[in-house]
């Protein structure tokens, strides 16, 4: 089996659990893949910088239940040991297909049918710890809650009145982490601070991997984070078509920018018969050469603002090709990009591309959700009137709309607003909207044909 790390609320030291154990295991050699519960990109970049292999995604509103088992089945296999981080409570989700608790870390843990071990934060409570505790493991008896981890815990005394309330309860306590003031991780406006932007993750995880082998119950957490998938179980298929016989080249901008991107997503492209180049809008001069598209993820481009807008020759090399017809994708962070400017946080205003007559601002209100995006233009990646699911999560507005917009969004209430949003143009997608591929193989083949269709010997 594998084991997911839950947590009674979010802010209880879920990701600092799940990198401890993360760093712990591979700093003895072993095999972890690692998986994260819903839409999030920053906690996978952490989980692939401690395990040496891509964190995956799990989340059955972007993709669906049945490709959510598929890539757990597909990566858990041929490791020595696989661990889900969950996302915010436990049984936090969304109300979709008869299902109180949609894409939670319970609605998970039954379809994956593996283990729970739940975090709570201690650090306000004493025999109450009890009542939580039980509350959480009764409320559905198909979450298979199998001990807790006691996170900050202010002193043995403490312990000790945890341990007497639990006691009663009888639920094991597989962990024990005392309150450690510098093991923070430093946030921002959007989560955690990425990987790339920080010099000192090697200490920290050398200090979670000590942190790790003292406090927790290994005996205990080690069969339970040993899969039992079997090397010659049968897969479900995956949800891909014919592949190219055809192979693009396709620039992908990734650096400490740009970086929001679903590894599945890379993969799909690729599997299908793309050739992925990497490249940085903040550090090249030049886009590569003989691409014949390009892929813009999400990210934190206001951070950069001023050294993206310095980049005076990429910027045209970028404008020549997208008027030569290149197509490109754009998601979030990329959107912003390809506006006339970003005012970021500070009022302060940066140039970017100009390819599209509106400019992104910096603000306190976030913008956050799944999205039913319906898609209204016939000549875009995705059918007209074809709905998927998508996620926003942004902290930037666009001063304005766009006169085709690509999609009708609406959230997963009835009585969400309904608006309109994204770009499209002359073989250019460019969306607040973030697309998880794995459902939707005819976005994949549509993105490879057009750039198929684009000469590689124009930069």
């Amino acid at each position: 089996m594998a084991l997911i790390i839950a947590g009674e609320r979010s802010g209880v030291g879920k990701t600092t659990i799940t990198l401890a154990i993360l760093s712990f295991l591979s700093q003895k050699g072993a095999k972890v893949q690692s998986f994260k519960v819903g839409p999030d990109y920053i906690d996978p970049m952490f989980h692939t910088h401690v395990t040496g292999l891509p964190c995956r995604n799990l989340d059955p509103v972007l993709t669906s239940e049945a490709y959510v088992q598929n890539c757990y089945a597909r990566h858990a296999q041929g490791v020595d040991y696989a661990l889900i981080e969950g996302v915010m409570g436990l049984f936090d989700g969304i109300s979709l297909n008869n299902c109180q608790d949609f894409a939670s870390t319970a609605h998970i843990a039954r379809l994956l049918n593996l283990p729970v071990l739940l975090v709570l934060d201690c650090s306000r409570l004493s025999g109450s710890i009890a009542a939580i505790a039980s509350g959480y493991r009764n409320f559905d008896p198909k979450v298979n809650i199998v001990g807790v981890i006691l996170n900050r815990v202010g002193s043995d005394r403490h312990l000790t009145q945890l341990s007497s309330a639990l006691d009663n309860i009888n639920l094991p306590i597989l962990g024990v982490v005392h309150r450690e003031d510098d093991l923070k991780i430093p946030d921002r406006h959007l989560g955690l601070v990425p990987t790339d932007e920080l010099p000192h993750l090697k200490q920290l995880f050398h200090k979670l991997a000590n942190l790790a082998q003292s406090c927790f119950n290994w005996e205990k957490l080690l069969p339970l984070l040993t899969p039992n998938i079997s090397p010659n179980e049968p897969e479900q298929p995956q949800i891909l078509i014919h592949k190219n016989t055809q192979y693009p080249r396709i620039g992908i901008a990734r650096d400490r920018a740009f970086n929001f991107y679903y590894q599945d997503n890379l993969d799909l492209l690729t599997e299908q018969g793309a050739e992925l180049v990497y490249w940085s809008p903040l550090e090249d001069p030049h886009l590569p050469l003989d691409i014949q598209g390009l892929y813009i993820g999400g990210g934190f481009p206001e951070v950069f603002a001023q050294t993206l807008s310095e980049n005076h020759n990429l910027h045209q090399e970028i404008k020549n090709a997208i008027a030569q017809g290149m197509p490109i994708y754009a998601e979030c962070g990329g959107l912003m990009y390809l506006c006339q400017e970003i005012i970021d946080f500070l009022g302060q205003t940066w140039p970017m591309l100009g390819i599209l007559p509106t400019t992104a601002i910096m603000g306190a209100k976030l913008t956050l959700g799944y999205r039913k995006a319906i898609a209204l233009q016939p000549e875009g990646l995705i059918p007209q009137g074809k709905q998927i699911w998508g996620h926003e999560f942004h902290r930037s507005h666009l001063t304005q709309l766009s006169p085709k917009p690509v999609f009708q969004l609406q959230g997963y209430l009835a009585q969400d607003p309904i608006q309109v949003e994204g770009w499209t143009k002359q073989n250019l997608h460019a969306s607040y909207v973030h697309l998880h591929f794995g459902n939707h193989p005819h976005l994949v083949q549509k993105i490879l044909q057009t750039c198929l269709a684009f000469p590689k010997n124009i930069r």
